[in-house]
């Protein structure tokens, strides 16, 4: 019921009334409140809180004479407080009602160095009251010194630094003078955060005020190291230029100290060949030369030395890896490991709980084969096998024509590295009647010579007579074993010898595939002229039918290689595929791409490979096609629209195969990369078309290749159960290369009922087959994973080798499983010993002990914590696997090298 009219002004009047009292019951709650606050003081800071008040009303005052012993006072008194972290210090506290009264005294004292430290401290009050970044700006006004920052203690200096990056980034483009001012101050803030121990927080401020390159002056002996595992730490979480520059600051910085291995693993990390002359030819010390030399050959990236280079030979042999041969078969003897292992040792198939029906009598030329391969990874390295050395033609004849050329080839796997003794056996194949042995011999003396240098070159005079030959068979055998023996190596005279091949008459597809692929290895992240522009001229030469071809895929992959890892260096060729018809040219462009960031863990281009995989082809040949559920279908119908006007859609499932590939070999860079695009995969395992599916097996083993992981052999053992034929065999050899030289028990088993699974399918048996003995690779002590030194270099080399069976098994129906299955043995560039050798400064093998353990992430923690968990104690030489790291049990030695895997030279410590 509405109130009656008369009472509405008698209701406000007493609302006032009210409003009134309330007003003092607040102020005197106030009151109050004060005063029990001030009771709940202790004497102390009622003292002290007088004490600022009086400083305060001092500055009040008239008289200027006062204010400096009332600033010196007041400084004094904030500084001396101590507090915790997390509250306000007592004295900004009870200055906080005093802000804007400081600030007016501020502006009424006259210029000079009281006013100056007037600003001292409002810049000091600002951390706490003040949202406008006035921290900074009083700071400017105010004393500007390391000592006059560093005096309000390492909150004060956090503060100001954040406000200076604010500051910087929100400047517009002309503002240098203001630029200039901030430099400054940053160049005051670094030495204070560097004596306190912020060394990443020194980083950090310098690296976002684009002054990086002034560090290297702040920085001490005791700090170095801490700073450049820092920098080199942030390498793959910064964008493009910023990630090269990093890594030239912490090079530089380690060549300040003389730590040169790790100045060159920052080179070679850099792909530099100047920087790697500069600081080898540098290097005056013998024994840290040698170590030197190690690396270089570790990541076989060769250097021309001058023959009067004193102790040259020693120093070639070490860069030609000549001596890794015997080394290998050292660590075999320690191990005792030495007696031949037959295929049967790893299938095991008399535990097989399958009754024969008389059909296992029966040899088939398919798992003859499969035996060859088995036989040749097994073995791999040791010079002896019970296969092919004791009775070789009986077994080689028990395969099929180009079995014949595998089956010999693998020889050259068995003699690995040895290239004195390993030639003289093959020889004798190479007056065969059967042009596929002899072609098998062919690549059998190139794979020898893999990762070694010989100065006789004896592949090169080998094989460079049939590389023209009339025979095609001939042609694959020659080409690809010189692509093997100088891959990396960047040799002119090899790589004009197989250009040629390109434009000869008798060359089919798979020859011109074989030579792409052979000097896009020689020529490595090189981005060699003649070669780009030599491929390139053959793609625009070929038809549309010789792109359906399978081999097609090798010529932009042999581009690729050039670019490997060089990032932007390829977009020109990029641009210049543009010119070849589609839809191959988009498989193309994206090949050449993936290579070029391959490694990189660069986020962006993983974004631009989803965004190719979300798209939608409805492919001619599968009408079929299942009705999926699909999240991502954004752009794509726009897009192919537009493209198929007039001609039918175009099939882009060729690109989105490659770009599911890109994925993997993109991500597998770094740890958090890799564990993300597990995730990622999965999903396009399930919602995607099936060109897509069957990438995604070599995807995942792309991003853990010889590091079984538990999840990763979960799914692809559920995926090598596919109602798809191609999806289960790239499963089956993606659980190949995760377990590769790994001889993973739990794999091993898995592998093993897969045989009899597939027991009836002689495709997936084969694989199956392979599979199994690349888990065994080695007998266990060999690795194909490209990265190495604490997974901080990716050898390019062994990323070409894995990348040549990758695009193969995109198609593996007509490669592996079909006749190029030699293609497998591009493995062999990526094959390397996983061990530890320790030698004395004479380069004689010295037995140690080490811990060998997990590897911790220490970058950023404070002291001097343990790099390693969990550890035993071992006597070198010593296996480590995936993640694992090595240090000295004992102080008797000094490595001169930081970091311990493959072959370390130890100084003996004079202190001990």
């Amino acid at each position: 019921m509405a109130p009656k009219a008369e009472n509405e002004p008698v209701a406000a009047t007493t609302s006032n009334k009210d409003e009134k009292k309330d007003k003092e019951k607040t102020d005197k709650e106030k009151k109050d409140k004060k005063e029990e606050e001030e009771e709940d003081l202790s004497d102390e800071d009622r003292q002290l809180k007088e004490e600022l008040e009086l400083c305060v009303t001092r500055l009040d005052e008239s008289d200027a004479n006062l204010y400096a012993n009332a600033l010196t006072s007041m400084t004094d008194l904030i500084r001396a407080s101590t507090t915790s972290m997390t509250s306000v210090p007592k004295p900004l506290k009870f200055m906080i009602p005093h802000y804007d009264k400081m600030k007016e005294v501020y502006e009424k004292i006259a210029a000079g160095p009281v006013k100056s430290q007037c600003a001292d401290v409002l810049s000091c009050l600002a951390m706490t009251m003040s949202e406008e970044r006035e921290c900074l700006q009083f700071r400017l006004k105010g004393n500007l010194t390391t000592e006059g920052i560093e005096l309000w203690g390492h909150e004060y200096v956090r503060h100001l630094s954040g406000e200076v990056v604010q500051e910087f980034n929100s400047l517009p483009e002309e503002a240098d003078d203001k630029r200039k001012e901030l430099m400054h101050v940053a160049r005051l803030i670094v030495p204070s955060q560097m004596s306190h121990h912020a060394e990443a927080e020194a980083c950090d401020l310098l690296m976002e005020v684009e002054q990086l390159d002034q560090l290297i002056q702040y920085v001490d002996e005791s700090a170095y190291p801490r700073v450049c595992l820092y920098l080199t730490s942030c390498v793959p979480y910064v964008p493009d230029p910023e990630n090269t520059n990093l890594l030239n600051t912490a090079l530089d910085i380690f060549k300040k100290f003389n730590q040169l291995p790790q100045a060159m693993r920052l080179a070679l990390q850099l792909n530099d060949r100047e920087k790697v002359e500069e600081i080898f030819n540098n290097c005056t010390d013998t024994t840290i030369r040698r170590q030197l030399a190690f690396m270089l050959g570790r990541q076989q990236f060769y250097l021309e030395l001058p023959e009067d280079t004193e102790d040259y030979d020693d120093l070639n042999d070490i860069m030609s890896n000549v001596q890794l041969n015997n080394h290998f078969l050292n660590l075999g003897r320690e191990l005792d490991i030495m007696e031949a292992k037959i295929p049967d040792d790893v299938y095991k198939s008399h535990l097989d709980n399958v009754r024969s029906y008389g059909g296992s009598s029966v040899d088939s030329a398919r798992q003859n084969l499969a035996s060859s391969f088995v036989n040749g990874f097994i073995n791999t390295g040791f010079g002896k096998d019970k296969l092919l050395m004791e009775e070789g033609n009986k077994w080689l004849y028990k395969n099929k024509e180009h079995g014949m050329l595998s089956a010999t080839a693998s020889i050259g796997l068995v003699l690995l590295w040895d290239v004195d003794g390993g030639l003289t056996q093959i020889d004798k194949y190479l007056y065969s009647r059967e042009d596929w042995i002899k072609s098998g011999a062919l690549l059998a003396c190139g794979i020898v010579n893999t990762g070694v240098r010989n100065d006789c070159d004896p592949a090169l005079a080998l094989l460079s007579d049939y590389v023209l030959h009339s025979s095609n068979v001939m042609r694959l055998g020659a080409i690809f074993g010189l692509g093997l023996a100088y891959a990396g190596s960047n040799r002119t005279e090899v790589i004009q010898l197989l250009l040629p091949v390109f434009a000869d008459s008798k060359s089919n597809m798979e020859v011109i595939g074989v030579t792409s692929l052979a000097v896009g290895m020689i020529a490595v992240g090189s981005c060699n002229g003649d070669v780009t522009s030599t491929i390139l001229q053959t793609l625009m030469e070929k038809s549309a039918t010789d792109f359906k071809d399978s081999f097609a895929k090798y010529l932009p992959l042999g581009i690729g290689l050039c670019y490997l890892g060089k990032q932007d260096a390829a977009e020109a060729t990029i641009a210049a595929l543009e010119v070849i018809p589609e839809p191959f040219r988009q498989t193309a462009t994206t090949l050449v791409e993936i290579c070029a960031y391959a490694g990189t863990g660069n986020v962006l281009k993983i974004q631009q490979l989803l965004h190719i995989c979300s798209e939608h082809y409805e492919a001619e040949k599968e009408p079929e096609k299942k009705d999926k559920k699909k999240e991502e279908k954004k752009e794509g119908e726009g897009e192919s629209s537009k493209d198929g006007e007039g001609s039918g859609s175009v099939d882009l499932s060729g690109q989105q195969a490659i770009a599911v590939l890109g994925l993997g070999l993109i991500a597998m860079g770094e740890d958090i990369g890799s564990e993300m695009m597990y995730r990622t995969l999965g999903h396009l395992m399930r919602y995607c078309e099936p060109v897509i599916r069957r990438a995604v097996p070599l995807a995942l083993a792309l991003t853990s290749v010889s590091n079984p992981k538990l999840n990763l052999l979960d799914t692809l053992s559920k995926f090598s159960h596919d109602s798809d034929a191609e999806v289960a065999q790239n499963a089956i050899f993606g659980l190949g290369m995760i377990g590769a030289g790994t001889n993973n028990a739990r794999l091993a088993a898995t592998l093993r009922q897969l045989a009899q699974y597939h027991a009836k399918d002689q495709n997936n048996l084969f694989m199956v087959r392979i599979a199994q003995g690349l888990v065994h690779l080695g007998k266990g002590t060999l690795t194909l994973n490209p990265f190495h030194s604490d997974r901080q270099l990716m050898s390019p080399v062994a990323m070409a080798g894995l990348m040549s069976v990758l695009v193969a098994m995109l198609d593996v129906k007509t490669t592996i499983l079909g006749k190029s299955h030699y293609l497998l043995y591009g493995l062999s560039t990526a094959m390397q010993p996983r061990m530890l050798v320790t030698f004395d400064e004479e380069l004689r093998p010295l037995p140690v002990s080490v811990r060998v353990g997990q590897a911790v992430d220490v970058v950023g923690q404070a002291g001097k914590p343990k790099t390693i968990t969990g550890f035993q104690t071992h006597t070198t030489p010593v296996l480590l696997a995936y993640g694992e790291r090595a240090e000295l049990a004992t102080e008797e030695y000094l490595p001169v090298t930081t970091i311990m895997e493959g072959f370390v030279i130890l100084k003996k410590n004079p202190d001990y």
